[in-house]
């Protein structure tokens, strides 16, 4: 069954630019990768600091491969230190889905 990533990334001071560097870079290998079914990164429209990715994958194990993968430990030891807060990420399904 599928599964859906929310993920929530909040800039310390002046380091949006370097979030929004570092979600851009991420994006385009995992969208490559052959379990991902989409990915997109947003941007707040109401509070520029704040960025969000979400993603769908086939399935758990194929998200599992993707946290295990080179471009994602990069990503998130980049990212973590630009954030004011612990990584926040969520793994979801659609509120109907059977369990």
């Amino acid at each position: 069954m599928a599964l859906s990533i929310f993920g929530r990334f909040h800039a310390r001071p002046g380091q949006a630019g370097a979030v929004a560097a570092a979600l851009r870079d991420v994006v385009p290998p995992s969208r490559a990768e052959p379990g991902c079914v989409f990915i997109e990164a947003y941007r707040s429209t109401q509070d520029p600091d704040l960025f969000h990715i979400h993603s769908r994958w086939v399935d758990e194990a194929a998200f599992e491969v993707h946290a295990g993968l080179p471009h994602t430990a990069a990503f998130l030891a980049r990212v973590e230190p630009l954030i004011d807060h612990p990584l926040q990420i969520s793994r979801a399904r659609p509120l109907d889905a059977p369990a």
